[in-house]
């Protein structure tokens, strides 16, 4: 079944390149970025690993843990990393799930369940597993997105993204269009004017459904 926006992501035990983890555990009290890959020693996923690595800071400040996973093994992933940190300039301190069996993949409905990996295999034959999730403190999945294999993820805004998903998060707010922070956001139609002027301050009316106030960060 297909994972939705709000369901509870899977808890798993795996292997990474930092050590053996159990999914949940990990993630903690913590917002968490799961960002799976093909196959390591690839291009397009070296430049996207090293801009993960490179926001390390970015990823701190919001309580914000990033872990890859690629259906590639742990002496793999830790061969890689050389590769990562020296195109990025910068270490690579974040795990990377060894997925050889496929299991998170299949858990994440990144990949059929009678998916394998055949001999000799390609990135193509696990491309669907160009994903990324956004995953909220109590483990339910707030955002997902999917690239094919020729395009780089573009992480200033997974980090976007994140910042909207943190500012709204159990919030009668919404964050419009190209949003970033500072810029103002929308009030929810669960506060009529008054309880929003109250609760905001003053408020922008565009439409009676559209009323923007000041970002409260």
């Amino acid at each position: 079944m297909a994972l939705r926006i709000n369901d509870l992501v899977p808890d798993f035990n795996a292997d990474t390149s930092e050590g053996a983890i159990s999914f949940h555990d990990w993630i903690g009290d913590s917002y968490a970025i799961l960002f799976s890959h093909p196959k390591d020693f690839t291009p397009v996923c070296t430049t996207e690993f090293g801009a993960v690595a490179q926001l390390a800071d970015e990823w701190a400040k919001r309580n914000t843990k990033v872990i890859g996973i690629s259906v590639d093994g742990v002496e793999d992933h830790k061969k890689w990393k050389g590769d990562i940190e020296g195109f990025a300039g910068t270490k690579a301190g974040f795990p990377i799930i060894a997925d050889e069996d496929l299991k998170v993949a299949k858990l994440f409905d990144m990949l059929p369940a009678e998916a394998y990996l055949p001999d000799g295999r390609t990135p193509a034959d696990s491309a669907t597993v160009r994903s990324v999730f956004i995953i909220g403190p109590d483990k339910k999945l707030r955002l997902s997105m999917t690239y094919p294999m020729t395009i780089g993820r573009n992480f200033a805004e997974i980090l976007r993204a994140l910042d909207a998903l943190i500012m709204t998060d159990g919030k009668p707010l919404a964050a419009p269009a190209n949003w970033v922070p500072g810029q103002d956001v929308i009030v929810a139609l669960s506060l009529n004017d008054d309880q929003a002027k109250e609760k905001y301050g003053d408020l922008d009316i565009k439409l009676p459904y559209l009323r923007f106030a000041k970002d409260p960060s």
